[in-house]
């Protein structure tokens, strides 16, 4: 199994000051002001296209950041159709109306390790908990290995890939799973399909037999039970799944041509993910353990306030990461001056760091302190 702990530079980690933590008392739940309480690891809220299950991101420890495959959060069940596994096979045509089939078989067979990958849902808004978010390690087959001969340099020819996806009605989603990927971006993108998760077989619900895993962007893109992959010009509309999360990967509209998509990249983020309670010598501490994932690179420092009208703190990330493809977990020593109800919000210190959604506050969480 694939372990997180190797991708932290041990240099860095020799140098971190070993804070000295009080007797754990008790934890303080998170929240947010409009909260929702929701089961973990538990898959709910309807069927097909509207089942959900969350993670409880609380339980994420520096020895247990990969999330089982039992816990992983799911966006959309599989479909009954999907389920047959031993005979799927993934049709492959280029730009002349040439084609070729793939067997799940030799799929399986060239796989090889394609590392742990965060997973977050584009529509990660879970009030109480923002659980949409998992992190797998993959075995798969890269993408740009399926694509048929073409004259791709210029950038004038895309890929579509396109899965199954439940077609009973939904109270909030459209039926068809679909994405267009310029094919000169594929071999720095890094695109693979995946038949392995966690070192077993891809779980019905995370997209088996065959699904495509797009490091560093939205899992709307991470199209599902994989079968069809077709060379396209770039100006092919945009598909459905492409518009109806437009909003959501935060494009400019709802672009009409594949072309004019930006790459729904995750953005650098990050959010406490619990509080606990600490008393030693000197009184109560708060020991604020939280997790910084996407971006371009990983993210080192971070700076925190508590209350809209609290200063910025900024603190290393210690032990800082070496990747930004998977979350690192950081804490922060807080003693709060009093009692009350704190928004407790996160930003990158670097202005260059492109954080949008903690520019608008959109992991914000929300913590009562009843003892100081």
């Amino acid at each position: 199994m694939f372990d997180l702990r190797s991708l932290i530079e041990p240099s860095i980690e020799q140098a971190c000051d070993n804070i000295a933590w009080g007797e754990l008392v008790g934890t303080l739940p998170l929240s947010r002001p409009d909260g929702v309480v929701q089961p973990f690891g538990v898959k709910a809220g309807g069927a097909g296209l509207d089942a959900r299950q969350i993670l409880d991101l609380s339980t994420l420890q520096p020895d247990r950041l990969i999330t089982p495959n039992a816990l992983a959060c799911i966006r959309t069940e599989a479909p009954p159709t999907a389920r047959r596994g031993g005979d799927w096979n993934i049709a492959i045509s280029g730009e002349a109306g040439n084609s070729r089939t793939v067997t799940l078989e030799s799929l399986v067979q060239r796989a090889r390790p394609m590392g742990a990958h965060l997973l977050e849902c584009s529509g990660n808004s879970n009030p109480a908990n923002f659980g949409l978010m998992s992190v797998s390690e993959y075995h798969g087959v890269p993408l740009a290995d399926s694509v048929p001969p073409v004259q791709a340099a210029s950038g004038a020819w895309g890929l579509l890939v396109s899965g199954l996806d439940p077609t009973m009605p939904s109270s909030s989603s459209v039926a068809g799973a679909s994405w267009v990927f310029p094919i000169a971006s594929l071999p720095q993108l890094g695109a693979f399909l995946a038949a392995r998760m966690n070192g077993e077989p891809l779980p019905p619900d995370h997209g088996a037999p065959v699904r495509l895993v797009v490091p560093g962007w939205y899992a709307c893109s991470w199209i599902k039970w994989v079968n069809e992959v077709r060379v396209v010009p770039m100006t092919e509309p945009a598909t459905s799944q492409m518009q109806e999360f437009a909003g959501r990967t935060h494009q400019s509209g709802v672009p009409q041509l594949a072309r004019d998509y930006a790459a729904p990249e995750i953005q650098a983020a990050a959010m406490p993910i619990r509080i606990e309670k600490r008393r030693g010598t000197n009184g109560l501490d708060y020991r604020v353990v939280g997790i910084v994932w996407g971006g371009k690179k990983p993210i080192d420092r971070l700076a925190i306030r508590f209350g809209v009208e609290g200063t910025w703190n900024s603190f290393a990330v210690c032990p800082a990461p070496r990747t930004h493809r998977v979350w690192s977990l950081w804490e922060y020593r807080w003693r709060p001056p009093a009692t009350s109800t704190y928004d407790i919000a996160l930003k990158v210190p670097d202005a260059s760091v492109a954080q949008r959604r903690l520019d608008s506050g959109f992991y914000v969480r929300q913590v009562r302190v009843d003892e100081i």
